[in-house]
């Protein structure tokens, strides 16, 4: 019996403190639910030299940058579920290719990449969005977008 009533008080703290880094399920990284204004100026996507001043050597990265500065206004209404927005304060899937956190992260590589391939496509963001919330973008292999 001793030993439950010390287990517990530690099996309670244990749980507390680890539920800090759950994610909620049903939760939705941040996005804008429409285009930028016209007149909105949005944060550049790097060049392919800023990318190589901050360290990218891998050609995926080059390209993916490319492929993302084709259609920054659709990445705008896109969330990243890498959940930058929490850790780096991202706006939505576009943040990540203003700075370099979408050269270190596959997540937000593959979402870039299947950004530009559904835009292609014909596909709104809204429709984007729920390819996204589904994974699909999971099946894009960064080493064949060249």
């Amino acid at each position: 019996m001793r030993t439950v009533l010390l287990a517990l008080p530690i099996a309670l703290l244990t749980l507390g403190a680890s539920a800090q880094w759950a994610l909620p399920t049903d939760d939705v990284p941040a996005f804008h639910t429409t285009a930028p204004a016209p007149e909105t100026k949005l944060e550049p996507i790097l060049t392919e030299a800023q990318l190589r001043a901050a360290g990218a050597t891998l050609p995926w990265q080059f390209r993916v940058y490319a492929l993302a500065a084709r259609v920054p206004r659709v990445l705008y209404q896109l969330p990243c579920n890498c959940h930058c927005d929490r850790a780096l304060g991202h706006a939505s899937l576009q943040s990540c290719f203003s700075g370099t956190h979408g050269m270190e992260c596959s997540t937000c590589a593959q979402e870039g990449v299947y950004a530009y391939r559904m835009t292609k496509l014909g596909k709104t963001p809204a429709q984007i969005r729920a390819g996204i919330a589904a994974h699909e973008y999971e099946t894009i292999d960064l080493t064949k977008t060249l």
